[in-house]
C-alpha cells in the first residue's frame, strides 16, 4: 500500500513538472520566434534590474500577446478537466462531463444572443457567462421538483436545458445575416483562443479560481460520495449540500470559461479519465492531477492549433478528433458497468 501511495505521488510530481514545460515551452513556439534565455531574461527583467539586449517587439509578443493566450489555455484546460473530474464523483458516472448540466449550451446561446444584437466583444463574454448560469439554475431549479432522485433529475433537466439552448442557437443562425453574423457566430461556436487578451483574463481567471477552490477543499468528502450517498449519510456527510456546492463550482468555472474561449468539448471527459489511470480515484489526488494535466493538455492542443497550418484551427476541433476516439474506447471498456 505504501509502495502504491508512493508511486502515485511520484506521477503526480511528475504531471506537475509536464505542466510547467509545457507552460514555458508555449511562450517560446509561434511565427515570432523567442529563444529560451531571452524568454528567461524577459520575464526577469520584471523582478530583477536586468540589462535590455532584446528588441521591444519581443517583450510585446510575450506580454501582450502570448501571455494572456497561454495563461487562460492553462486555466480553462486546468478548470474543465478539474469540474469533469468533480463531476464524475457527485454523479458516480465516468461518462459525465462539465456541460452535463447545460453550462455549456446555455454560454453558447448568450454568446449567439450577443453576436447577433452586435453587443461587442465584452457584452458578448458578459451574455455568455450569464446565460451558463442561468441555464444550471434552471436546472437546479427543475431538479428540485423531484426529490426522490436528485441525481436523476439533475441530469435529466440538463438534457432538456441543452436541448433548449442549443434550438435556440439554431433559431439565431437560421435568422442571422449570412455575409456577417452567421460565420461570426459559428466560429465562435468552434471554440478558439486567438483573440484572448489581458481583459479576457481579468474577467475569467478570478471565476475560474473562485470555483476551483471550494471543490478542492471538499475532495475527500467527494471520495465519501462517490462510494453511495447512503454511505455518506451514515458518516455525517450532506449529500444534497455537497452537490449543490460541487455544481456551483463546476457552473463557476464552465461558464467562466466558455465566455471567453467558446465551446471546447471533450477536456473534461477525456483527461480526468487519463489522469485517474495514472493516479487512482482517490480524489485528493486526482483533482490536483486532473488540474495539472487539463492545463498541460489544452496547451499542447493549442500550440498545435496555431502552428499545424498558416491560418488558425479552431481548438475545438482539434479536441473533438481527440476525445471522440477515447469517448469510443471508454463505451466499449467500461460500457457494461454503467
Amino acid at each position: 500500500m505504501e509502495d502504491r501511495e508512493k508511486r502515485y505521488n511520484n506521477r503526480l510530481f511528475m504531471i506537475g513538472g509536464v505542466f510547467v514545460v509545457c507552460f514555458f515551452g508555449s511562450f517560446l513556439l509561434g511565427r515570432y520566434p523567442v529563444y529560451p534565455a531571452t524568454l528567461v531574461k524577459v520575464l526577469l527583467s520584471r523582478v530583477f534590474p536586468i540589462e535590455v539586449t532584446w528588441q521591444s517587439q519581443v517583450e510585446t509578443v510575450i506580454f501582450n500577446v502570448r501571455l494572456p493566450r497561454v495563461l487562460m489555455a492553462a486555466l480553462i484546460g486546468a478548470g474543465l478537466s478539474f469540474a469533469g473530474a468533480a463531476y464524475q464523483g457527485i454523479f458516480k458516472n465516468p461518462m459525465v462531463s462539465p456541460d452535463v448540466l447545460g453550462a455549456s449550451s446555455g454560454a453558447g446561446f448568450g454568446a449567439a444572443f450577443g453576436l447577433f444584437f452586435s453587443l461587442g466583444y465584452g457584452g458578448v463574454s458578459l451574455c455568455a457567462f450569464i446565460f451558463g448560469l442561468s441555464a444550471v439554475g434552471i436546472v437546479c431549479i427543475v431538479s428540485s421538483r423531484v426529490p426522490y432522485n436528485q441525481v436523476l433529475g439533475l441530469v435529466l433537466s440538463g438534457i432538456m436545458v441543452s436541448s433548449l439552448a442549443n434550438a435556440a442557437v439554431s433559431f439565431i443562425k437560421l435568422v442571422a445575416d449570412p455575409t456577417n453574423t452567421l460565420p461570426v457566430i459559428t466560429y465562435w461556436l468552434m471554440g478558439s483562443l486567438a483573440s484572448i487578451r489581458q481583459k479576457d483574463v481579468f474577467f475569467a481567471a478570478p471565476w475560474i479560481i473562485l470555483g476551483i477552490i471550494p471543490i478542492y477543499l471538499l475532495r475527500w468528502r467527494i471520495n465519501i460520495l462517490s462510494l453511495g450517498d447512503e454511505e455518506a449519510r451514515s458518516m455525517g456527510i450532506h449529500t444534497g449540500r455537497l452537490r449543490l456546492a460541487v455544481v456551483l463550482g463546476a457552473t463557476l468555472i464552465t461558464s467562466a470559461s466558455v465566455s471567453v474561449s467558446g465551446l471546447i468539448g471533450w477536456v473534461g471527459l477525456v483527461v480526468p479519465h487519463l489522469a485517474r489511470m495514472l493516479v487512482g480515484s482517490d480524489y485528493r489526488r486526482l483533482l490536483p492531477a486532473s488540474l495539472l494535466m487539463g492545463g498541460s493538455f489544452l496547451l499542447i492542443v493549442d500550440n498545435v492549433a496555431r502552428l499545424i497550418t498558416t491560418s488558425e484551427i479552431p481548438i475545438g476541433i482539434l479536441t473533438a478528433f481527440v476525445g471522440a476516439p477515447f469517448f469510443l474506447y471508454l463505451i466499449l471498456k467500461e460500457g457494461k458497468r454503467l
